[in-house]
């Protein structure tokens, strides 16, 4: 069902979309340093607003990090705790110039709000915390706190390896505020058609920096080919010795441990997934990653992958520049199943690609961060029975379960320390585009996540 122009008109006029809007502008880039100073002013805001809605909040540093927000709102004498999680940093706009409407512009166009961070995580984020608003006002309306427990943990750096709440973690005393029943996180997707999906498990991460150096400058490409070493190529090598010809990794003790999934995950797995046609028309080309002979759900949901996110070397504007390039610099990504070591995983890696270096030419790995390892739920939790329920008043085709191929890699460490049973349901669909530019959430979209807040937490 589409938004109608009354509906939009109507949302429009609304404090949430006024807020919303407010939360957007803010170029929250955690990233990068020159955007610190925009995390701690959004990060205030955030403050603010929780403060509003008669929660206790205060931003928590640790080094040279963006702020992480914890709040903590009393509900119900005797009731349950829940744990909050989302991340109000955003990817990058980059590039600029395929951007149709101003990154940092909230702009309403279709029924869908465009902006980056529309959907990632600040529209699921924010539309769930609208979600706790009214079920609190309406308490307050009746004199009553018939809600549970709340403890909300908003980071700043989730795009980036959540360095800084890693780093409040090892703090035990941190740790120990942390302690809850249920772990909500709204930073998923639902299946296609917006069919609200159970994540009954995430992959793990590690992303880092390969930096490949061969002579001590850039080289006229008459007077030294043939005779220099070229870190382009050589990156171009190094790169293609990661995978064989069929797709398969080609790493040697990169996949020691895996857990395979069992035959009840991959079935269930199957009915939440997009077919071939349905990548195909979201992508714009075949669905032909990763190893030949597996199946969509294996490779996106069971298997281990290494991504080349960026190669940058040499000169790439207008015109020709004749050099041999002296520096090559990849940006990698792997991301991990259940049985995995984080920290093995990258050692092998790093092994591999000393191993494979080309003549001529030295490599050093930097900038590692994620090291967060996969996991996976028993379908027969009693939360997910719970959620189904919840999920089916909503929605009669009621839930799925998905295995996401996607990573959030601070959730294993809050679920270590909080001792919380994680649920994790979100709204994203492939049109969002996040990680992309053109970003975008629907009013429909931030309506459900909205009513997934109150229904959650009044039968929690």
């Amino acid at each position: 069902m589409e938004t109608t122009r009354e509906e939009m008109d109507e949302w429009l006029r609304s404090s949430d979309s006024k807020d919303y809007f407010e939360l957007l502008a803010f170029p929250t880039v955690g990233a990068q340093k020159e955007h610190l100073r925009d995390c701690a002013v959004c990060a205030t805001w955030l403050r603010k607003w929780l403060r509003g809605i008669g929660a206790e909040a205060e931003l928590l540093t640790a080094d040279f990090n963006p702020p992480v927000v914890f709040a903590e709102l009393r509900g119900a004498e005797g009731a349950s705790t829940v744990l909050l999680y989302g991340h109000y940093d955003v990817q990058p706009p980059d590039p600029l110039e395929e951007w149709t409407t101003p990154p940092f512009e909230p702009t309403v166009q279709d029924g869908r709000i465009h902006c980056r961070g529309a959907q990632d995580d600040k529209g699921q984020l924010f539309a769930f915390l609208c979600g706790v608003r009214e079920l609190v006002e309406s308490a307050r309306v009746r004199g009553a706190r018939d809600f549970p427990n709340l403890k909300i943990v908003l980071d700043g750096q989730e795009e980036s390896g959540s360095v800084g709440l890693f780093r409040l973690l090892e703090d035990r005393a941190f740790r120990q505020r942390l302690s809850a029943d249920v772990m909500l996180v709204s930073d998923t997707s639902a299946a296609p058609g917006l069919r609200p999906a159970i994540v009954a498990g995430l992959r793990g991460v590690n992303h880092f920096t390969v930096t490949l150096t061969a002579a001590n400058r850039d080289l006229h490409s008459g007077e030294y080919g043939g005779i220099a070493p070229n870190a382009a190529q050589g990156m171009a090598e190094l790169m293609a010795s990661l995978h064989t010809g069929d797709g398969a990794i080609a790493v040697a003790g990169f996949r020691d441990g895996i857990e395979p999934p069992t035959r009840e995950e991959l079935l269930a797995a199957e009915v939440g997934m997009a077919d071939e046609e349905g990548y195909a028309a979201d992508i714009g080309t075949r669905p032909c990653g990763g190893q030949l002979g597996k199946t969509i759900v294996q490779r996106n949901c069971f298997e281990p992958t290494i991504e080349i996110n960026g190669i940058h070397s040499g000169y790439g504007g207008p015109g020709s520049k004749t050099v041999i390039p002296c520096v090559a610099v990849a940006k990698l990504s792997t991301r991990l199943v259940p049985g995995q070591n984080p920290k093995a995983a990258y050692e092998a890696v790093k092994r591999h690609l000393k191993d494979h270096c080309p003549r001529g030419m030295t490599v050093e790995l930097s900038e590692l961060t994620g090291e967060a390892p996969g996991f996976r739920l028993p379908l027969s939790s009693p939360l997910f029975r719970l959620a189904e329920d919840v999920l089916s008043e909503m929605d009669e085709r009621g839930a799925v379960f998905q295995w996401d191929g996607a990573s959030i890699p601070v959730v294993s460490a809050l679920r270590a320390a909080s001792g919380a049973a994680p649920l994790l349901v979100g709204w994203g669909q492939g049109e969002d585009r996040i990680h992309s530019p053109n970003e975008s959430f629907s009013l429909r979209q931030f309506a459900r996540a909205k009513e997934w807040a109150k229904r959650i937490l009044s039968a929690l």
